[in-house]
């Protein structure tokens, strides 16, 4: 009997071709799926009488082609070998999640129900469909490579047969299965520490065991401790470290002041907070007979106490950076050290590194020299102190702080003449209790003083690096550690333009003209609306600054060289650069830069660590604040838009909280990304980013620290009056 032949479909060549196209794209984005005839119809959106002979005929061509392949029970599965790609969980919420990946351009959208139970943070494989138009490309994990955490930390609960530990960290989804024989003495509603000891499987949740009891959740020291263990911040210093710390002479020998520039006859003096406990950064000032002034930058030298390869550089390495949470500092050095030896303390001798200038009345460097000194600092200044002094010219040191300051002006006018960028955000800080509660939310004010200490600053990081990297003309440079800040993502500085347009803010995007394109910008929001938002906008388009021994120079502050000099007692790379930097004031060979650029790349991942830290103690400190005011109506301003929520920055405590999409009255609201707003299906009410708005306190969640907020419009004001 002779086999039917498929009869060839009527449609045109150029349909079937679209046909084809959207058949492949279904299979390919789908390749773990088989789809039949009948099934392909409906998943793209077809009646079935339209295309009842041209769809079979496309499979068939497609399998002949290899494209796809037939199964046994008449479906067809795609024969896409997909692309996969190695990257880093970031779980934004229970539906979804992002896999980073440096090498990639975008970011791969995974549902949960794909991330085959991996945890936030953990290195994954990902097989990569197609992104459909529009769309971010989107996967599935395949394999994971390393899980990143082995502890996590949060709140336990318990019933009769067992317990569970909600996360802290807001990116954990899960809840961990806690077997009551390993809760290790633990209550209800205490904070703790666990050790996973089994990952989740398709049909087993996360388990794990308490290693450590933090207190009862909602007490300061137990939500303290909590961030430090979620970030996984030391504690305190082992015992072989403080010893090593207690056993350093303080006694400054007579070979010690031979080897270094005497200042200590030369008028010193710090400037710091007035409740800072720490001062490692001195000013020297004199005026010259020629009319110009020396002024020095002196540095705690901090390595003239750490040397290699001791415990001590061991644990400033491991640690890398000092950590300022709300009611208390994760220090690098033990506090002998960052108190005591290092501490340029007013009317004692110390060590110091320093960068030495002379400068015309206008700030013109005509001569600069580096090395070891050696101050008497006669004053101790908070910034108070030497503001009241630039500002009515009267008390001691009132003229050299009027005339430092004239110089710091100077500084910071040609820095912005030249392109830096003018980023002026607010931080906060806050009044507490003896028990560490939040009294009040105080925004910090930086005037003159906190600026003439910042140029000096500045001057002595950019001339250090100059200097280093100018050392050897026309030959391979100095192996060195520098401070950069690349030139911003072209794409994230457009979608930023585009959106300031509407605002009706112009911005050139080109290299040339950014800069001075983004400070018109600044300066012409400032005191506006939309001020808080768009900086903000502007600080996401930059990018990252990080430490590194490539001198690519720094976008934001307009210099072609620049590093950290200054901070050593709080900064593991400000000892590297004064280390490099003796050693080529004494005509050593170039460095080995893969060791220093390995040192470089931890110490730029702590200092994110530590950031985030930060961020996560002032946040806790927000809400526990906020808890208190419930009942009181605040102006905000819309930072942010997603697709679950609308966040708001609360002005008069720069807090920020959610209203919740699902919480809003009257309508369905819809996720608008392109225009960064959300918009009623029915009324087309709209809430866009930059928007002021009323809100009141609905709910806090310490554990998460999160505010969820509600509007309030005019007819609902005087319920809360």
């Amino acid at each position: 009997m002779s086999k039917k032949r498929k009869k060839k479909p009527s449609k045109p060549a150029g349909i079937q071709e679209k046909l084809r196209a959207k058949i492949l794209n279904l299979l390919n984005a789908n390749i773990q799926r088989a789809y039949t005839s009948k099934q392909v119809v409906r998943k793209l959106g077809f009646k079935r009488k339209d295309y009842n002979r041209e769809i079979p005929y496309v499979l068939g061509k497609l399998e002949q082609e290899g494209k796809i392949t037939a199964l046994s029970h008449g479906a067809y599965k795609s024969n896409h070998e997909p692309e996969v790609i190695i990257g880093r969980v970031d779980h934004v919420n229970p539906r979804f999640a992002y896999v980073v990946s440096e090498d990639e351009e975008h970011d791969i959208y995974v549902r949960d129900r794909d991330l085959k139970n991996a945890f936030d943070g953990d290195i994954v494989k990902v097989a990569v469909s197609p992104a459909k138009h529009g769309k971010r490309p989107e996967g599935k994990v395949v394999d994971i490579v390393e899980r990143t955490r082995e502890q996590l930390v949060g709140r336990i609960e318990f019933s009769p047969r067992f317990a569970f530990v909600v996360a802290d960290n807001r990116k954990i989804h899960q809840d961990i299965f806690i077997p009551l024989e390993k809760t290790n003495k633990a209550a209800h509603d205490d904070k703790v520490i666990i050790k996973i000891t089994q990952w989740p499987s398709h049909d087993k949740s996360p388990e794990g065991e308490v290693i450590q009891v933090l207190g009862k959740s909602g007490e300061n020291e137990a939500e303290i401790h909590s961030i430090m263990a979620e970030f996984d911040l030391p504690f305190e210093f082992p015992e072989h470290v403080l010893g090593a710390a207690e056993d350093i002479k303080e006694e400054i020998s007579d070979e010690d002041i031979r080897k270094r520039k005497d200042f200590r006859d030369t008028l010193t003096f710090t400037i710091d907070p007035a409740d800072a406990k720490d001062f490692d950064d001195a000013i020297s000032f004199k005026t010259l007979d020629n009319g110009n002034f020396e002024v020095g930058v002196h540095i705690a030298d901090v390595t003239h106490y750490v040397l290699p390869e001791t415990v001590l550089e061991k644990e400033a390495l491991d640690r890398a950076t000092s950590v300022y949470l709300v009611d208390r500092t994760v220090p690098m050095l033990p506090e002998r050290l960052s108190n005591g030896l290092c501490s340029l303390r007013p009317n004692e001798d110390k060590l110091t590194f320093a960068a030495v200038f002379e400068m015309t009345p206008d700030a013109q460097v005509t001569k600069e020299w580096f090395g070891r000194t050696i101050i008497h600092s006669d004053r101790r200044f908070a910034y108070e102190d030497a503001q009241e002094r630039i500002d009515s010219g009267e008390g001691d040191l009132a003229q050299e702080l009027v005339q430092l300051n004239k110089l710091a002006l100077e500084l910071r006018k040609k820095r912005f003449q030249t392109g830096a960028v003018n980023f002026e955000t607010t931080e906060v800080r806050f009044k507490l209790d003896e028990n560490g509660k939040p009294l009040g939310v105080i925004p910090k004010v930086r005037k003159d003083a906190h600026k003439l200490i910042e140029e000096f600053m500045l001057l002595a990081n950019k001339q250090v690096a100059t200097f280093i990297y100018k050392m050897r003309e026309g030959k391979e440079k100095n192996t060195f550690v520098y401070r950069t800040h690349d030139f911003p993502d072209p794409e994230k500085v457009n979608t930023f333009a585009t959106f300031a347009r509407r605002f009706g803010h112009e911005i050139k995007v080109d290299e040339e003209s950014i800069s001075r394109s983004l400070n018109k910008l600044l300066s012409n929001i400032e005191g506006k609306p939309e001020e808080n938002v768009l900086q903000q906008l502007a600080i996401r388009a930059m990018s990252k600054a990080k430490y590194t021994t490539q001198a690519i120079g720094h976008f934001g502050l307009a210099f072609a060289h620049y590093t950290h000099f200054t901070s050593p007692i709080r900064r593991y790379p400000d000892m590297m650069v004064h280390r490099l930097l003796q050693h080529y004031l004494d005509n050593g060979e170039s460095a080995e830069k893969e060791a220093y650029e390995k040192k470089c790349e931890h110490s730029s991942e702590r200092e994110k660590r530590a950031a985030d830290a930060e961020r996560a103690s002032i946040k806790y400190k927000q809400v526990e604040f906020m808890q208190s005011v419930e009942d009181k109506i605040f102006e905000g301003v819309i930072s942010g838009v997603t697709e679950w929520g609308i966040f708001v920055e609360i002005i008069e405590t720069k807090c920020e909280g959610m209203v919740r999409l699902a919480d809003l009255k009257g309508d369905y609201y819809e996720f608008d990304e392109d225009n960064y707003r959300v918009i009623g299906r029915s009324n087309k009410k709209m809430f866009t980013l930059g928007d002021n708005v009323d809100v009141v306190v609905k709910n806090t969640d310490l554990n998460r620290r999160t505010i969820d907020l509600e509007f309030v419009d005019e007819q609902d004001k005087f319920f809360y009056e």
